[in-house]
Parts: C-alpha cells; structure tokens; sequence
C-alpha cells in the first residue's frame, strides 16, 4: 500500500508517520510527502522513502503541482495535516482517499475569531475582545477584561502560541503589540490559570469513531517563549475525563448544528481550565497535532483509525471509542528523540538507579 501524507516535515505529520509505523496494518505501507520543505530536518531525516516540495496550498500552483504528483505515484489514500491544506481540499477535493472535515466547519474554527463568535454566550469559550494593535496603543486604552489579561494573534491557522502573552498591565500590553509589529490585529481573552488540555475527535458522517485526551504539562525550549508555550509538549499526561469530552463534543455539535454539515475527520479542540477546574476551549484545530503518536504507543492509534476510514474499512477499526490510562502515566518527549510514554511514573531516588525493564 502506499500512503502520502501531506505536510511532510513538520513534527505533527512525521508524528503521523510514526504512528502509522507502529500499525500492524500498515506498517509495511510505502509512505511518501509533501511540504513546502522549509523545514531542512524532515527532508534529510529519511523517515518517507520519498517528498516531494509543493508550493503553498494558498498559491495559484497548489493544485496542479499536487495533481502531478497524485498522477504519477497514485497513492492509496492521503492524510492531509496542515490546517491551510485541511481547509483547501474539504472545499475542492481530490479525487483520492481521504477524511477531512467538512468545509463550512473548517472554514469557522480555522479562525479564532469566528469560532469564539459562534460560540459566544455558551460558557463554552472564555470572555474575549478581538482588537486593532492602534487601539491598544492608544493612551487612554482601558482593557474590559482587567488584568492579567492573555493576548494573542489571532489570525487563522495560528498555531504554538503565536503571539501569545500573559500582560498584567497597559504597559505589558502595549509593550507586548509593539516587539510584534507584523500583528495588525489581536484577540484579548479572559486569562485561565487552569490545566493545559487536547481533546482528538475523530469522526465519521456524524459519528464519533476515536476519542483521546492529553494534558499538556511542560513545553520544549519553554524558555525561549515569554508565554512559556512553544507547541510541542515536553511532559504531558493521557487521560480520559468526561468533563474534557462533554465540553468538546457540544462545541462541536453546536458548531455543525450552524454550519448544517455532519462531522467528518479529525479535529483537536485545545481547552484550559478556569480556576474552578472548568475546561474552556481556546482554539479548534482541523488538523493532528504532537500528540498523535504518544496515544499510539499507548495503544490508540488515531491515524491508523482516520486511515481505515478514508479507505472506507470502517469494520477494521478495533477497540472502544476511549481509553482507559493510569493516572500516574507519563509523556515525555525531547527534540532529539521519539516520545516516551511510561504507564506508571516512579520517583527517582538520589543515589539509587533507574533500570530498564
């Protein structure tokens, strides 16, 4: 079988690749790429057999470089990664294999601010304002939301905290827009101190196939963001909450309850807990994120799930829908090294030794 994945080079579809490795099914797959190969390390890494560089899904030669590339290796299925890409084909499909969700869906949650739109007034999302960078900067501007406030960009397709920032002052926020001249426009939010959280929801016409859960704790190279969060979780734990589901599966429903689509696909819906422990959700991604191949060394293979179903072999998923974990389970992950995934942490002792089972 051969299999092409999109977005080749970046950690969320090598992460796929990983996990569709550690299938029984498909392990044996020939895999080929995209990308737009910016991103030296996945072209040089020789985890594909082979990738090929695209232009940007935004660019006039998008799809005639694609459909080349469709034409001559005629792949068995596709998953397609990055958000912009996820966007394009649910509106002007390729006629190849593949689950991605519905278009008018991908289009609202692709952007921050039409999704806190959608949901406003449902407790779901937390209080916000999306604002002009000359507004900010205003002398007499007062903030609605107080202080410490959490600023972003709020643009679409934004991803890892782009722009993010705890302020806890006028002066922290306009300090903040003017280190971030490019960022016309922000979006300010009710600050949550709470639990750091994903939520994977993998669909079919309506019907939830897959759910996995994950709590992001620590972030690599943290230091090098102000906001502390660069993406790519460091430590983080599985978990299996119906609070997390609950709140994740009625956005969803409300959001194509307005869009009048069926789910289909993947999304993530990323959440942090107020200081009462409630999950509020803060973005919507339309894509797979870090986290996909730590739930496949824990047994739940979401990418081989969402590859059974662009193939339409539904009845070879196996399972229940969510996993049960231990709740002393461990992710670690590293720049330099696959995750790690340890089902019951044990503290380490000065003087005494860590012996490998």
């Amino acid at each position: 079988m051969k299999i092409l994945i999109t977005g080749a080079c970046a950690v969320s579809a090598r992460s796929v690749l990983r996990s569709l490795k550690m299938s029984e099914l498909f392990k044996e797959s020939e895999f080929i790429g995209w990308d737009m190969c910016s991103l030296l390390y996945g072209v040089y890494a020789g985890e594909f057999d082979r990738i090929y560089k695209v232009p940007a899904a935004g660019s006039s030669d998008y799809r005639k470089v694609a459909q080349k590339i469709l034409d001559e290796e005629k792949p068995d299925a596709v998953i397609v990664v990055p958000e912009v890409e996820v966007l394009y084909w649910s509106k002007k499909p390729f006629e190849v294999p593949h689950i991605v969700p519905p278009a008018k869906f991908a289009e609202l949650v692709i952007s921050k601010e039409r999704l806190f739109d959608a949901l406003a007034g449902t407790e779901l999302v937390p209080e916000y304002r999306n604002i002009a960078a000359d507004e900010i900067m205003q002398a007499d501007f007062k903030s609605s939301l107080g202080y410490p406030v959490w600023i972003r960009d709020g643009a679409a397709g934004t991803a890892s905290a782009k722009g993010a920032f705890k302020a806890e002052s006028l002066e922290e926020l306009q300090a903040w827009v003017k280190i971030n001249p490019h960022t016309t426009q922000f979006q300010l939010s009710q600050f949550l101190p709470g639990r750091n959280l994903g939520c994977f929801c993998l669909f079919k016409e309506g019907k939830l196939i897959k759910m996995a859960q994950a709590q992001r704790i620590e972030y690599i190279m943290a230091k090098v963001a102000i906001s502390g969060i660069t993406g790519n979780t460091s430590k983080g734990r599985l978990l299996n909450e119906s609070k997390i589901k609950d709140v994740a599966l009625k956005a969803i429903d409300i959001l194509c309850d307005k869009t009048g689509e069926k789910m289909n696909g993947l999304v993530v819906v990323d959440m942090k807990e107020d200081a009462e422990g409630y999950p509020i959700i803060t973005e919507i991604n339309i894509r797979h994120v870090a986290f996909s191949s730590s739930f496949a060394m824990a047994g739940q293979n979401i990418s081989e799930a969402q590859l059974l179903l662009a193939l339409d072999r539904d009845d070879e998923i196996t399972g229940s829908i969510q996993r049960d974990y231990p709740s002393g389970n461990l992710l670690l992950r590293d720049v330099d090294g696959a995750p790690v995934y340890i089902e019951n942490e044990q503290p380490i002792i000065i003087g005494e030794s860590y012996n490998k089972k």
